[in-house]
């Protein structure tokens, strides 16, 4: 038995593996020809797209290891049917829930692997991609650090200390210097906006120094014209479903205590929760599929609706996602929807061939 367990896990990972490699390439080319278009933009080269692409392959094999895992069982499994394997170890006594936990501790090894890549590697990559694209398009420096997030604009040095989504900023402090290093002016504003191509600073202290003296005075509101736009700011808050379980948990916490919408976010944590068992359900689905509709099909095929199952359930994450924030539903009930209707087709199939 154990070299039967073995025999189809070993399958399963080779089939994995290569599906892996061959989708994730695909995906990289395509995004390569994408930023192709801004070569020449700023210092941005050929050279900082690629490696530009490099740096958010961990985040695109995040995303779609659930399906590159149900596509690498149905081919494996699938040559195993192919060749009468399977029918050979069913007519010799070996159970069809043995098949499928054989399969299933594929799925837990490659849980084990994304788990570290989606949470570990891929939140630092794309956050240093980001960064360093806008800094060669844009050419500006920019830093972020635990006193918050730094950047040059022109003879200025900005320090904001808290982004939060909307384009709404906290806490930020403006250093105007003169050409000859000597700072002119300090301004500090409690919070601002961006409307209409430029900042609305509120709460505003300002201190102007002058040879003789420091003028200081305080302003309701004033606008800020910068290069610092929504856009750049992006970079240093990364997307919910990149940012790690345990920093979301936390920045869902502190939202809430500054009364902020947190709908977008509880989704994203719930989801990357719920994405292991959401794995090992597509896994366990391609069993029933080979063993019953894709039983006697091509290769092709097989690829083909594994590609469709795939697809279906990108559409119905992202759908139920925006329903949740749309129509305030409950974002642990949107997050399980998919795995439980999947789920309940896997169960559906497997009986059906029981």
């Amino acid at each position: 038995m154990k070299i039967l367990d073995n025999y189809i896990g070993r399958t399963v990972i080779v089939s994995t593996v290569i599906t892996f490699v061959a989708v994730l390439a695909l995906i990289g080319f395509f995004e390569l020809m994408n930023e192709l278009d801004n070569v020449g933009r700023g210092d941005y080269q050929t050279r900082d797209v690629l490696f530009y692409v490099l740096l958010i392959l961990p985040r695109m094999a995040y995303e779609i290891f659930p399906v590159v895992v149900l596509l690498g069982s149905l081919i494996g499994l699938g040559a195993l049917a192919s060749n009468s394997e399977l029918i050979a170890m069913r007519a010799n006594g070996i159970s069809l829930s043995r098949i499928i936990w054989s399969v299933l501790r594929v799925g837990l090894l490659g849980i084990v692997f994304v788990v570290v890549v989606g949470e570990v590697i891929a939140p630092h990559s794309e956050q240093y991609a980001e960064r360093m694209k806008m800094e060669k398009i844009a050419k500006q420096i920019t830093l972020q650090t635990r006193y918050g997030f730094w950047s040059r604009d022109g003879n200025s040095f900005i320090n904001i200390r808290q982004i939060l989504p909307g384009s709404e900023l906290r806490q930020i402090y403006i250093y105007e210097f003169s050409d000859d290093r000597e700072l002119l002016t300090s301004t500090y504003a409690a919070s601002a906006e961006y409307q209409e191509d430029r900042w609305l600073l509120k709460g505003i202290r300002q201190s102007r120094i002058t040879d003789n003296r420091i003028v200081s005075r305080k302003i309701p509101q004033a606008t800020w014209e910068s290069m610092i736009s929504p856009k750049i700011l992006d970079v240093v808050v990364v997307k919910p479903n990149m940012l790690p379980i345990w920093d979301l948990h936390q920045y869902i916490n502190f939202m809430r205590k500054n009364g902020q919408e947190v709908t977008v976010y509880e989704v994203a944590f719930w989801s990357k929760l719920l994405m292991p068992v959401m794995t090992l359900i597509m896994v366990f689905l391609s069993v029933p599929f080979v063993f019953g509709v894709l039983r006697s099909v091509g290769i092709g095929q097989r690829i083909f609706v594994g590609a469709l199952v795939g697809l279906s359930f990108f559409l119905l994450n992202r759908v139920f996602g925006h329903m949740a924030i749309v129509y305030e539903l409950s974002p642990l009930l949107v997050a399980s929807l998919p795995a439980i209707l999947f789920l309940s087709i896997s169960i559906w199939f497997t009986r059906r061939i029981t």
